[in-house]
């Protein structure tokens, strides 16, 4: 794979209020990564997001991990004000982020594709002007009934999902791991199942 750094952005939303929210997941894995990168998240200094750069294995790529500060549906500022300040392109950013299509507890990697009316993929398509770039898609299922999309992608895990919870986001971040290292092809082999 070409040098230079791997840009790895979790999407989410600022604040406690949506901590706990499926739609804050690619969060969740960014902090998993930092823990095992032996860091914490601080303020960039385009302020729009908070990054971690290092490596994730001796041997491994430089990676910068990073959350925005902002709301979802203007994650693409923070990811290219990032993105351009470390000279990473599309090419090298993997994007974490919820999937209603894909059931909970289940995970997908792929390159490339629409947005799929997930409100922060379209912003980062639309800062880029190209979509094509990786994905680690964490499935958190369709919500039940007549439960709209946006209030279930707003909505707390249940109790019984918590449980599995951390256990999800460990294998995400075992998949973003897996993919820097071993390229795409390896990673959807051994996740897209």
């Amino acid at each position: 794979m070409a040098e230079g750094p791997w840009l790895v952005v979790g999407l989410g939303n600022p604040g406690p209020a949506y901590a706990g929210n499926r739609h804050n997941v690619g969060y969740l894995v960014v902090d998993e990564l930092a823990r095992r990168m032996g860091g914490g998240l601080r303020a960039h200094k385009s302020g729009r997001a908070d990054v971690l750069e290092g490596r994730l294995s001796l041997v491994g790529p430089r990676v910068v991990l990073a959350r925005g500060r902002c709301y979802m549906n203007e994650s693409g500022g923070p990811v290219t004000a990032v993105g351009s300040f470390y000279k990473v392109g599309a090419d090298r950013l993997v994007v974490v982020h919820d999937e209603l299509d894909l059931p909970f507890d289940t995970l997908r990697v792929k390159r490339g594709g629409g947005d799929n009316g997930h409100n922060g993929l379209r912003s980062i398509r639309s800062a880029l002007g190209t979509g094509d770039f990786y994905r680690v898609r964490v499935g958190i299922g369709r919500p039940p009934g007549r439960i709209a999309p946006a209030d279930h992608v707003l909505s707390d895990y249940t109790a019984a999902e918590r449980k599995v919870l951390p256990l999800q986001v460990d294998l995400a971040a075992d998949a973003v791991e897996t993919l820097l290292s071993d390229g795409l092809d390896v990673t959807q082999g051994r996740y897209n199942s």
